[in-house]
This record gives structure tokens, sequence and C-alpha cells, in this order.
């Protein structure tokens, strides 16, 4: 090997070394991914079938669609602690808008179905608006806005139903959340639209381009010229509305609508977007990496349930591997700012 050569191959492999590093936050998950899904499928041959495949896209719908107006929050460096009060109280106010059997016990205001609805999102928008005020022109910070709002949420709901169960919402929600068309559910067409919408929003549009900004650097962005408070308050707005329609179809998905249903798709949707690798300190990451930390947690749950886990140890393991993606995107976020030195 010649001098020259010799040297043009050390200078790559020495590039090669900070690339890697750059992109550990898009690499790690998805290698995680790949073993996840190779181990459950060694492990169990219920696993790697086309069934349950639709099974995890199923199951990890409603977080999807959730955690797609969670993305833009999370890119502008901020984070939405209502996204479950919100999904649940809009679940119950579009139930509570639609006429109910006689045996369910609930005092409630039968609309037509598409009034119920725009209702329920009005509802939804309205309650991010109510953060985005608060984040941007009182200057709360968005961690104790939106976790004073999960309480106003989670109040509202309990007026409405007052601790009972309703079933019925508007026929186009019962198809959207518990239909199918050609095998394929409704719920997982909806949630990909909406995962495809966000992505070309963040990646092809001015405001996308803006969010990246604010995310990245807010001061810059300012001196750019940016209206920082407006993008911070649309993308607050986005996620209460992403919330709220994942709250309607999950109702129907369920097949009820009641207090405390979606608590646990607060940390489902947080672990998609930074298990995926978007950063919590803003400006990097998108949908994609959204996408990926969903198939993370889905073939995660679903597998661990194909092998017979016990249930207080899967919860042990989702929280290791939250953890875990904290440290790589905390990790990741120190060599970006090594590098800028």
């Amino acid at each position: 090997m010649s001098s020259e050569t010799a040297f043009a191959t050390g200078q790559r492999a020495r590039g090669l070394g900070p690339f890697l590093r750059s992109q550990m936050r898009n690499i790690a998950p998805f290698l995680t991914l790949i073993f996840l899904s190779a181990f459950f499928a060694l492990a169990s041959p219920s696993f790697a079938t086309l069934d349950n495949l639709g099974n995890i896209l199923t199951q990890v719908s409603v977080t999807g669609i959730i955690a797609v107006g969670l993305t833009f929050v999370i890119l502008c460096a901020e984070i939405d602690l209502s996204i479950a009060g919100i999904a649940n109280v809009t679940g119950i106010a579009v139930a509570f808008f639609t006429a109910q059997e006689s045996y369910v016990n609930i005092a409630n205001l039968p609309l037509p179905g598409a009034v119920a609805i725009l209702l329920a999102i009005a509802l939804c928008a309205a309650l991010g608006l109510v953060n985005a005020l608060g984040l941007t022109v009182i200057g709360i910070p968005s961690f104790i806005m939106t976790l004073a709002m999960m309480q106003i949420a989670a109040g509202i709901s309990a007026m409405l139903v007052r601790g009972q169960i309703a079933y019925k919402v508007p026929d186009v929600i019962t198809t959207l959340g518990s239909g199918s068309v050609g095998g394929i559910p409704w719920i997982v067409i909806v949630a990909a639209i909406m995962l495809l919408g966000g992505h070309l929003v963040l990646t092809y549009t001015r405001f996308g381009r803006y969010v990246y900004m604010v995310g990245g650097n807010r001061e810059a962005a300012e001196y750019a010229g940016l209206n920082v408070k407006l993008i911070l308050g649309a993308v607050m707005v986005i996620s209460a509305v992403c919330s709220g329609i994942g709250g309607m179809l999950g109702v129907a998905h369920f097949g009820s609508a009641q207090q405390n249903e979606f608590d646990t798709y607060l940390l489902d949707s947080i672990a998609a977007v930074v298990v995926g690798g978007t950063s919590l300190f803003g400006g990097r990451g998108g949908i994609g990496n959204t996408i990926v930390g969903l198939f993370v947690l889905g073939v995660l749950n679903n597998g661990l349930d194909h092998v017979n886990i016990d249930s207080f140890l899967k919860i042990l393991i989702r929280g290791l591997i939250l953890l875990a993606a904290l440290i790589i995107n905390v990790y990741a976020q120190r060599l970006r700012e090594k590098a800028a030195e």
C-alpha cells in the first residue's frame, strides 16, 4: 500500500469515528429495534408473523397519534405533560355529547355526531391554547404549565362522567377507532397519515424549519426575525389537537370512555419520541425518529407478552430502556456542544 493510500485510509477512518458519534442518537434506536426483533423472533415462534405485526401496529397507533404533536413540542426544547389528560378529556367529551344507552347513568348532552366531534376538537384546541398562553404570554415554564393542565383536564373529565363509564361515540369515530378496511384497522391508517403529515410539515414547510430553528438556537431564531412565541404557542396547540384525536379514536378502540383511561400514554408517548432519538434539548430528530421509537416500544411490549415475562419485570425493562435512551440523548448533546467549540 502506498503512503498516499494509507494516508487516505487513515483520514476516512478518523472521519468515520466522529460521524458515528454524531449519529449515535439515530443509530442506537435502530440497532435496538433490530436486536429486540431478532431476540423475540428466536424466543417465540408466534412473534415473527404477519398477524403479530398487525397487532403491534394496532397497539402503537394511539401512542403514535399523540406522539406526532409531542414531537413538535420536544423539537422546540419544550415538554407537554398534559397530553394524556387532554386525550382523556377529549375522548370523554365526544362521548358526553353522544346519546348513550339508558343504562348509562350520565347526565349528558346528546348532539348530532358532527357537532359532538367539532366540540371535542374545540375543547382540546382550547386547552392547548391555554398551555400556549401560559408558556408564551405569562412565561410559565412548559413543564409547570402542562403539569397544571394535566390536573385541569383530569378535573373536567371527572366532572363530565362523575365516575361513570360511557360507551357510545359518533359512528365515524367508532369506525375509525375500531373498524377496518381490507383487513387493515382504520386506526393504523389514521396514525400512518398523521405521522406522514407531521413528517412532511417538519421536513418541507417553512413552519417545520422554524420549529427546528427555535429548538436548535432560540436566540439566533429571534435575531433572524422569527416570532418565537408564536411558534411555541403553535406547537402546544398542535400537541393538544393530536392528543385529542388520539383520545377520541382510543375511546372507540377500547370501547369505553372513563376517567384515567389514558394515563399510561404520557410515559409511552414521551418514551416513543425520546427512545427514537429526538433530542430533549431541541433542534434534532423528527417524525422518523418517533416512528423508530414507536416500533421499539411496540416490539418490546408485544415481545415480552410472547415470552411470558412477569408483568412487573416488564415495567422495569421499559424503564431501563428509557433510561438508556436518556443517557444517549444527553451524551449526544455533549458531543454536539464539544464539536461546536
